[in-house]
């Protein structure tokens, strides 16, 4: 590095965005993840050993893939390169292991070589790294923020251990804003701001998950707001707000609101009111509601209030839940309101709820033994204590339907399952009637 280099290192470090400057340099430092480097964890202690292997780090952008690495760098004693994926070519990865080669011959030094968003290499790229892994001229770290099972090279993902990175807690990134407006030598402390305690818990609830978002904010509110008279900067709710440009809705995660307004999104979707439905779901995908957490209660409306009466709406919710997952914020909230006016919109039946209650009632209530010819009469021996005997296969029958009783003795004229006039249940029913007709 000559002189022109280190004075530009310099600045950049000065001026880099608040999230930049945060980094933690030890492991020590970093906050959560405590799952994956916690002391005592496999990478905590790979790390201190300095005995890294070939990773994978994979999660939703601010959780840490990149500080991670940069942690990494800080403790390793090999080589540290780092390109980004989405510009890097050919060129610049033959020169990175032509160095690492270079290294390892004169110094006898690994080389660690950090592909930030790795899923951009197209699988030319990544194959071309493969032999390099194999070997050991490079120690790869890579950071995804797409599932790497659907889109990194098998081969590469069978050298590497993959570590799934969760977004942050509420907590957690309440830590990072505390630092970020209090730190002195790397955060914004020397600026003599304070922040309201329902301000920072505004902006980590708003961040879900991502500190970067968290910290964008802080770094606008104090550069942004003008000192009160007391001479200190004031971060306040209405500041924090602004600064992440989301209006403060009523909204806790935790708090009776969260309950009323899941409540109030079910029983729109349950009582056909698409309009009353999609409007919840928006509060709560602004107020940062869990996407995981919407599409579990598409589901489960989707197969409780809809059941048979349109099968098709728990196929849609399901798939719908599945997408999110992939697809992510903010195209996520299109993908879910397609989901939730489909079952708002969908014919309604509980029988499906109501059978499987009336059904482990019964289980609970009598002590019921299946019926002989039902019982399985494969095993060994089975034939010889009549299990099986009896047993009429139903498509030997006309409509391919036999009149066999299949319930327990205890409980043979129980109904469990009544089909609504809503909908497919509607044919359901017919269908059923006609089975049992003499015709």
């Amino acid at each position: 590095m000559d002189l022109f280099d280190y004075m530009r290192s310099n600045t950049m470090e000065k001026e880099a965005p608040l999230a930049s400057r945060l980094r933690p340099r030890t492991l020590e430092e970093v906050v959560g993840q405590q799952e994956i480097i916690g002391k005592g964890k496999l990478l905590y202690r790979a790390i201190k050993a300095d005995k890294l292997g070939s990773i994978i780090f994979y999660g939703p952008p601010g959780t840490g893939k990149t500080t991670l690495a940069k942690v990494i760098a800080n403790t390793t004693s090999a080589e540290f390169t780092q390109i980004n994926a989405t510009v890097a070519g050919k060129k610049d990865m033959e020169e990175v292991v032509q160095k690492a080669k270079d290294s390892m011959g004169m110094y006898g030094k690994r080389t660690i070589l950090f592909v930030d968003e790795i899923h951009r290499f197209n699988k030319g790229q990544q194959d071309y790294l493969l032999p390099f892994v194999e070997d050991g001229t490079l120690i790869l770290i890579g950071a995804t923020t797409e599932n790497p099972y659907f889109e990194v090279n098998g081969a590469l993902l069978s050298r590497s251990v993959v570590f799934e990175l969760k977004p942050l807690s509420k907590e957690d990134i309440k830590i990072l804003i505390s630092r970020a407006v209090y730190d002195v030598e790397r955060g914004m402390g020397s600026y003599d701001a304070v922040i309201d305690e329902t301000a920072a818990d505004f902006l980590a609830d708003m961040a879900d998950g991502d500190a970067r978002s968290a910290l964008n904010a802080v770094e606008l509110g104090v550069l942004t707001t003008e000192r009160s008279e007391d001479g200190k900067i004031h971060l306040t709710l209405d500041v924090a707000a602004e600064c992440i440009q989301k209006r403060v809705v009523r909204y806790d995660k935790t708090g009776d609101n969260h309950y009323d307004t899941i409540s109030a999104f079910i029983k729109s979707m349950r009582g056909s009111d698409p309009d009353a439905a999609v409007y919840y779901l928006a509060r709560m995908l602004y107020a940062g509601e869990s996407v995981t957490f919407i599409s579990r209660r598409i589901m489960i409306c989707a197969a409780e209030d809809v059941g048979n009466a349109d099968p098709q709406a728990l196929q849609v919710a399901v798939a719908a839940a599945q997408a999110v997952e992939r697809v992510g914020m903010p195209e996520a909230q299109i993908i879910l309101s397609q989901a939730v006016l489909y079952v708002a919109t969908a014919p309604k039946s509980n029988s499906a709820t109501n059978a499987i209650f009336e059904a482990t009632q019964a289980v609970k209530e009598y002590k019921a033994t299946v019926p002989v010819h039902l019982q399985d009469s494969h095993y060994k021996g089975a034939a010889k204590v009549g299990h099986g005997i009896g047993y009429e296969y139903a498509h030997d029958f006309p409509k391919h339907f036999s009149r066999q009783q299949y319930l327990p003795d205890e409980i043979k004229d129980k109904v469990f399952y009544r089909a609504s006039d809503n909908g497919y249940e509607k044919q359901i029913k017919k269908h059923m009637e006609w089975l049992h007709s003499e015709e």
